[in-house]
């Protein structure tokens, strides 16, 4: 699964209500977030790997 950081534009590894693979925690701000089905763009350890 993978949820999208509005803002942002970046798409991250994990699910909404949870914590991404790199580490953000998409309870903060959890307006500023969606659930995606696009193809994971953070180049992070843990999103990306």
């Amino acid at each position: 699964m993978a949820v999208k950081h509005i803002p942002t534009g970046v798409v991250h590894s994990g699910n909404k209500g949870g914590k991404t693979g790199c580490g953000f925690d998409t309870k903060d701000h959890s307006d500023h977030w969606v659930s995606s089905g696009s193809r994971i763009t953070c180049d992070k350890n843990g999103c990306k790997n």
